[in-house]
């Protein structure tokens, strides 16, 4: 407990030191989903004791509850609960498809072309997955490269910050080219990516194969933000 209270100072400070004296602001109301919107799925999402609940629905494709708002440099700081089967993810600097089109992936070096709707959710993730998976705190390329950008392999610190079946704090950190992340003041991914500037910010409920399917749940809270740009 003593360490965790000590890292929770030091994940503190940090962001303060960031924010320069800014103004955080809060993404969720606590009372509704204003200000919110759902995209590419269909997905049931709902407020319950001051958090926003997103519950998997038989058949619907992954789902984002998106801000109206876009954000390009800031620190972004919540809490989430999710139950271990159930991948999930929160994007950022993220676009939404206006019109049907393509994307082009690498698949062990071939060049596959992938459909995007219209209405589809895509850009950069920090992954909420589970401990098996080693790869929460990493940013997921949805629907646009369709690949983790940084490494984990030689970081069993980043690999192992994230806990099954408690509320992990996750930190994001986007300034320029920058990209950071932290869970429960681990750091996890490092990198510089210029693709996106500025986006929204969306919470995801993975899509479940239908052999596999259970209503699981993922849950937010302390979502809050603060502009550096």
């Amino acid at each position: 407990m003593r360490h965790r209270a000590v890292l929770s100072v030091v994940f503190a400070a940090f962001a303060g030191s960031i924010a320069c004296g800014g103004e955080w602001t809060s993404l969720f109301n606590g009372k509704n989903l204003d200000g919110w919107s759902v995209h590419s799925g269909f997905a049931d999402y709902r407020v319950e004791d001051a958090m926003i609940v997103g519950r998997a629905v038989e058949g619907s494709p992954n789902t984002f509850l998106c801000t109206a708002e876009t954000y390009g440099d800031f620190v972004l700081e919540f809490d989430v609960l999710v139950d271990p089967n159930l991948n999930s993810g929160v994007q950022f600097r993220s676009l939404i498809a206006e019109e049907d089109g393509t994307y082009t992936v690498d698949r062990d070096g071939k060049q596959v072309e992938r459909k995007r709707p219209k209405d589809r959710v895509y850009g950069y993730q920090v992954e909420i997955s589970n401990e098996a998976q080693k790869n929460s705190g990493n940013v997921y390329d949805e629907a646009r490269r369709a690949k983790f950008l940084d490494d984990f392999t030689d970081r069993p610190d980043a690999e192992t910050a994230f806990k099954d079946n408690q509320w992990n704090r996750y930190l994001v950190i986007c300034k320029g080219n920058s990209i950071r992340t932290w869970i429960n003041g681990v750091p996890c991914a490092d990198f510089e990516d210029d693709v996106t500037a500025k986006g929204t910010i969306g919470l995801q409920v993975h899509g479940i194969p239908k052999d596999k399917f259970q209503p699981y749940e993922v849950r937010w809270r302390n979502l809050r933000l603060l502009k550096l740009d």
